[in-house]
């Protein structure tokens, strides 16, 4: 039976081998599929699969009737972004109102966080396509709160993809939502301004993770997310802030969220600079990896976040412009790329880069 990708459940079976847009084989006939399988389908953007309905009948439990009422082919894919915009906008919207809060308070509600986060988290766990939601819903408003709406998505992602339980990714997801909380006691001229930062300011922007753990802690009972937000700006090669803390030193989960915290920031429009392209600040995580950045979450992130930029369009060094087909599995910034009728592998056209990647 041709059943869409968002209809699909763990232990369905596919019935017939599955291929991408361009040819490529990327499930065998007889697969069981899991998350990990289900993943790689959306993330080079097969719509339909053929699923075996015997394998279902035999998994399901005799108080349950088998699922035969799929979504059949309609011709349109169905589109998670007018679902998922007026989410994100909310959820803006509502870590606005936590920072206003924790201002005049100095305290925020641990209800209050999970009813404005765990909204979002429940319609983006099934979304695998990370670049193209990045891509679609950043925009240059409300940079601090988009910011940390875009590290909690990110922190539930990363700490899915290094094995973490669900509700564990839940949680590492909240942290990272909350790591800036802090910044709700430095002023809005010393956070947006356009210039170049005094000493004195930077000093000032310097004491938010301080502020952070304290409001936290104040607020709730949860180490994790008071370490998060104390320690997201600590640095494995001991550069970072506010302690200088080193290598084990700093919380798994901190390690976690400060990957996701420089690549929200790099690709974030800001008053002062236009954002980064995506793959761009990937290659200087990678670079960051080696000093930095722990390296193994790091390039946790990047192995996942890669396969995600198949299906997107790709401005290349000498102007031309194609599709990304296939990534590399270790070359991961030199992608195969069709154009018209012909390819292009960055692995070999060494002269050749991506400089930008868009919808």
């Amino acid at each position: 039976m041709r059943v869409h990708v968002t209809d699909l459940k763990n232990g369905d079976r596919l019935n017939a081998d599955a291929f991408n847009d361009f040819g490529l084989h990327v499930l065998s006939k007889g697969t069981t599929l899991q998350g990990k399988e289900i993943s790689m389908l959306f993330q080079h953007q097969i719509d339909y699969v053929e699923i075996d309905l015997r394998a279902d009948a035999e998994m399901a439990k005799p108080s349950e009737p088998t699922n035969t009422n799929r979504t059949l082919e309609s011709g349109m894919s169905p589109k998670w972004m007018p679902t998922v915009q007026p989410i994100y906008e909310d959820t803006i919207k509502g870590c606005r109102t936590l920072f206003e809060t924790a201002f005049k308070e100095g305290t925020i509600n641990e209800a209050a966080v999970q009813a404005t986060f765990q909204p979002l988290v429940d319609n983006f766990r099934m979304e695998r396509d990370v670049v193209s939601m990045l891509l679609l819903l950043n925009t240059k408003d409300d940079y601090t709160y988009q910011h940390s709406v875009q590290v909690g998505m990110l922190s539930f992602y990363l700490a899915s993809w290094m094995g973490y339980s669900e509700e564990e990714a839940v949680e590492i997801g909240q942290a990272g939502f909350l790591h800036d909380i802090g910044k709700c006691r430095i002023k809005e001229d010393i956070l947006n301004k356009p210039g170049r930062l005094t000493d004195e300011e930077f000093a000032e922007i310097k004491r938010h993770p301080d502020y952070g753990f304290e409001i936290i802690q104040q607020s709730m009972e949860n180490e994790v997310a008071a370490l998060v937000a104390a320690q997201h700006h600590e640095r494995m090669n001991g550069t970072g802030y506010p302690l200088g803390l080193i290598g084990d030193q700093i919380h798994p989960v901190a390690k976690i969220v400060a990957v996701v915290d420089v690549y929200s920031a790099m690709i974030s429009m800001r008053v002062y600079r236009e954002r980064r392209d995506l793959l761009h600040v990937l290659r200087e995580l990678y670079r960051m990896s080696f000093s930095e950045l722990d390296a193994e979450t790091t390039q946790t992130f990047i192995k996942h976040m890669i396969p995600n930029f198949i299906g997107k369009q790709a401005l290349l060094s000498d102007g031309q412009k194609g599709v990304i087909v296939m990534t590399h599995p270790t070359e991961f910034f030199r992608p195969l790329i069709q154009i018209q009728d012909r390819f292009i592998d960055l692995t070999i056209e060494r002269k050749l880069d991506v400089e930008e990647i868009f919808l």
